[in-house]
C-alpha cells in the first residue's frame, strides 16, 4: 500500500492537483488496489475528522478577521503605527512592521494581511522614493507574521492535530511573532539610514493620544481574545465567536463603515473559506490514518532516531525537512501531514508539544516568502509590480532574521514555554 499511497501523491501533486484532492485521491487509490479496509472507512475517518467542537474556531476567526477588515480597521491601525515612529529614520518601513503584529493578532492568515498592508504601504512608501523591492520584501514578510501571532488559524490546526493545547499556542506565540518584527525593524533602520529613506512627521504625545483613542477599538480586540482564553472565561472556540461579534459591533455601530450591504460577501467568503479547510483537514486525516496503519509514522520516526542520538542534531534535521515541505505545502496541509510523522519524534525528545509546535509554524511561515509556493510573496509581488525573482532576492535578509529566531525558539525552550499555564 505505501508505494501506491506515496506515488499517487508525488504524481498528483507534479501535475498541480489541488492538495486537498490530492491526499482524498491517493489515499482512495491505496485502499482499493491493496488495501484490505471497506470503504465505508472513507467517510467515517473523514466525517470524524471535522467533526470537532476546536475546529469551529477556524470559522469564527476568519469571520472575524474579513469583518475588520471591511470595518476600516487597517488604516487606523497604520496611523496608530505611525504615530509611534514618525520621528524614526525609514518611519514607513517600521509601521509594516508594527502593523504586521497587530493585524496578526486580527485575521489570523499571513496572506490576508500581505494584501491588506501592501495595498495601502507600498503607493505611499513607493511615494517617498523607497526602493520598490525593498518595499515589496518587507511587507510580504510582516505579512506573513499574521501566520505567528494569535489568534492564528495554523495554530488552532497543529493544536487540533497534536493534542497540544491551543491557548498555550496562542500565549506563546506573542514571543517569536515580537522578536521577528523587532528585528525586521532594526534591519529597516540600517537599510534606511544607508539610503537616506524620510523621516515623517514626529508626532507630540497629544497627537498620538488621538491617534490611539481612534484605534482603541481595533487594538482591543486581540487582548479580550487572550485574555479570555489565558484567564479561562472562554475556549478558544467561544473566543472566536466573542471576535466576530465584536467585530461586527465595532464596524457597524462604532467606526459606521460596515454596511449591511456588505454582508453577504464577508460571510460568503468565510463559508467558502471555512468549506476549503473543512474538506482539506478531512481528506488528510484519512490519509494520516492510513500512515498511521501502515505504521508509517513509527517507521519514520525510528530512522530520524537511528541517524543521530542528539537532540540538537535531529531537531535541526527536522528543521531543515520543514523549510523544504514549506517551500512546496501551505501551511494548513503541511501541519496535518506532518504533524503524526513528527509529533512521536518530538515526544521522543522530550520537546515541549507548544514549543514544537512554534517551530513548525515559523517554518512553515518561511515557506510563504520562498517559491516556488510562496503566496505571501506572489501577493507582495502581485501588489508592487516588482518582478519574482527581484523580490526573491530582496526577501533573503528578512528571512534570514526568521532563521535566526527560529534557531532561539528550537534551542532556547524557555523564550516560549515560561508563559505556558502550569
Amino acid at each position: 500500500m505505501t508505494p501506491i499511497l506515496f506515488s499517487t501523491f508525488i504524481a498528483l501533486v507534479f501535475l498541480g492537483v489541488p492538495i486537498a484532492f490530492v491526499l482524498g485521491i491517493a489515499s482512495l487509490a491505496a485502499m482499493v488496489l491493496v488495501g484490505d479496509y471497506p470503504l465505508q472507512v472513507v467517510l467515517q475517518r473523514m466525517f470524524a475528522a471535522v467533526d470537532s467542537f476546536p475546529l469551529m474556531a477556524i470559522p469564527f476567526f476568519m469571520l472575524a478577521g474579513s469583518l475588520m477588515e471591511k470595518g476600516g480597521i487597517t488604516s487606523r491601525i497604520v496611523g496608530f503605527a505611525l504615530s509611534l515612529v514618525g520621528g524614526i529614520r525609514g518611519s514607513l518601513a517600521h509601521v509594516v512592521s508594527i502593523t504586521g503584529v497587530i493585524m496578526g493578532g486580527i485575521s489570523g492568515s499571513g496572506v490576508a494581511d500581505t494584501a491588506a498592508i501592501g495595498s495601502i504601504m507600498v503607493p505611499e512608501m513607493t511615494k517617498r522614493n523607497y526602493h520598490k523591492d525593498f518595499s515589496a520584501a518587507l511587507v510580504a514578510a510582516a505579512g506573513s507574521i499574521g501566520l505567528i501571532i494569535p489568534p492564528s488559524i495554523a495554530m488552532i490546526i497543529y493544536g487540533v492535530s497534536a493534542g497540544a493545547s491551543i491557548g498555550d499556542l496562542f500565549m506563546s506565540g506573542f514571543v517569536p511573532g515580537i522578536l521577528i518584527a523587532g528585528g525586521f525593524m532594526v534591519y529597516s533602520h540600517y537599510i534606511a539610514i544607508k539610503r537616506g529613506y524620510p523621516i515623517e512627521g514626529k508626532k507630540i504625545w497629544p497627537e498620538r493620544w488621538v491617534s490611539f483613542k481612534d484605534s482603541i477599538w481595533a487594538l482591543m480586540m486581540p487582548v479580550i481574545i487572550i485574555v479570555g482564553i489565558r484567564f479561562g472565561v472562554f475556549t478558544p472556540t467561544e473566543g472566536g465567536v466573542v471576535a466576530a461579534v465584536y467585530a461586527i459591533i465595532v464596524g457597524k455601530f462604532i467606526y459606521k463603515e460596515l454596511n449591511w450591504s456588505d454582508f453577504p460577501d464577508i460571510f460568503g467568503k468565510a463559508v467558502i473559506s471555512t468549506a476549503t479547510i473543512s474538506f482539506l483537514i478531512a481528506t488528510a486525516s484519512l490519509f494520516s490514518w492510513l500512515l498511521a496503519c501502515e505504521q508509517i509514522p513509527q517507521q519514520i520516526t525510528q530512522s530520524i532516531l537511528n541517524l543521530s542520538d542528539n537532540k540538537l542534531v535531529i531537531l535541526a534535521m527536522i528543521n531543515v525537512l520543514l523549510l523544504i515541505v514549506g517551500m512546496f505545502l501551505d501551511s494548513g496541509p503541511a501541519i496535518i501531514l506532518l504533524v503524526p510523522v513528527l509529533v512521536p519524534v518530538a515526544q521522543s525528545l522530550d520537546v515541549n508539544l507548544v514549543q514544537f509546535g512554534l517551530m513548525m509554524i515559523i517554518n512553515l511561515t518561511i515557506g510563504l516568502l520562498t517559491p516556488p509556493v510562496g503566496t505571501a510573496l506572489y501577493v507582495s509581488s502581485n501588489i508592487s509590480k516588482v518582478p519574482l525573482v527581484t523580490l526573491s532576492r530582496a526577501i533573503l535578509p528578512f528571512i534570514g532574521i526568521m532563521l535566526l529566531v527560529l534557531m532561539l525558539i528550537t534551542y532556547v525552550p524557555e523564550l516560549t514555554t515560561w508563559v505556558i499555564k502550569k
